[in-house]
């Protein structure tokens, strides 16, 4: 039997598209297990999975409603049964319910703060207890630079990613001794199918902001957060990474 130790088991939420594919892809080429997380439909997630596994990796893929606590806990269960551990959470499922403050319904604002803020909680309450007894993991939140700039239509989005670097400085704090540490990630505008359906005057718009002239590409954000789930950086706790192409500058 051999004694090798085994690899590093890393779950990426909402990762059968945009970003959380990018990042689980990112992940899986440096050496992680991945647990590739989807809501609804299977059919994207897997895809991912078959792609992690051509290119010589190790995947499953697991479905789970991340607004619902309990299944949040029983996401996390599956995975370190299904994969042998779980020492790295990129907690970067999220949904929109985009309307302006006056108009905006109760269920709006609680499914947005439900499935991207407290499914981070819950999450990271139950995946911190098997990286604390390892003595190693990570955490990554990933906000949005509307934590920081506010947006127009987005009050429940915006206080939801705002939540998320309150959390990260938290979490940080408790358990950076125990070998776990805790960051985010605050993208900018990211080719997406969100920004796909932008009108070309809103896309100029936008684009006038950015120094860098141009939207990023989910591959620049799971770069970011492939180097802070590594060992590179262990000193790095409790921050906040803005990979928005300059845009809160201005």
């Amino acid at each position: 039997m051999s004694d090798a130790p085994r690899a590093r088991v890393a779950l990426v939420t909402g990762s059968s598209r945009g970003l959380g594919r990018a990042t689980a892809l990112e992940l899986a080429r440096r050496g992680f297990d991945v647990a590739v997380h989807y809501v609804r439909g299977s059919d994207a997630a897997d895809a991912v999975v078959a792609q992690i596994r051509a290119e010589g990796g190790r995947a499953e893929a697991f479905g789970a409603d991340v607004a619902d606590a309990d299944a949040c806990v029983d996401l996390v269960k599956r995975v370190q049964e299904g994969l042998g551990g779980l020492d790295v959470l990129v907690n970067n499922a999220g949904v929109t319910r985009d309307t302006l403050a006056l108009r905006m319904k109760r269920e709006d604002w609680e499914t947005v703060l439900d499935t991207n803020l407290s499914s981070a909680f819950h999450l990271s309450k139950a995946a911190l207890r098997g990286m604390l007894r390892g003595g190693w993991g990570r955490v990554i939140n990933v906000s949005s630079v509307v934590a920081v700039m506010g947006n127009v239509g987005q009050a429940n989005y915006v206080a939801a990613k705002a939540g998320l670097l309150g959390l990260t400085k938290a979490l940080a704090s408790e358990y950076a001794a125990k070998g776990v540490t805790v960051n985010a990630v605050a993208p900018g505008f990211i080719e997406s199918d969100m920004t796909a359906d932008l009108t070309e005057e809103l896309r100029a718009g936008y684009l006038a902001r950015i120094p860098a002239g141009r939207f990023g590409r989910p591959e620049e954000v799971a770069t970011a957060i492939a180097f802070l789930v590594s060992d590179d950086a262990a000193y790095v706790n409790g921050q906040t990474l803005t990979v928005d192409g300059g845009m809160v500058m201005r």
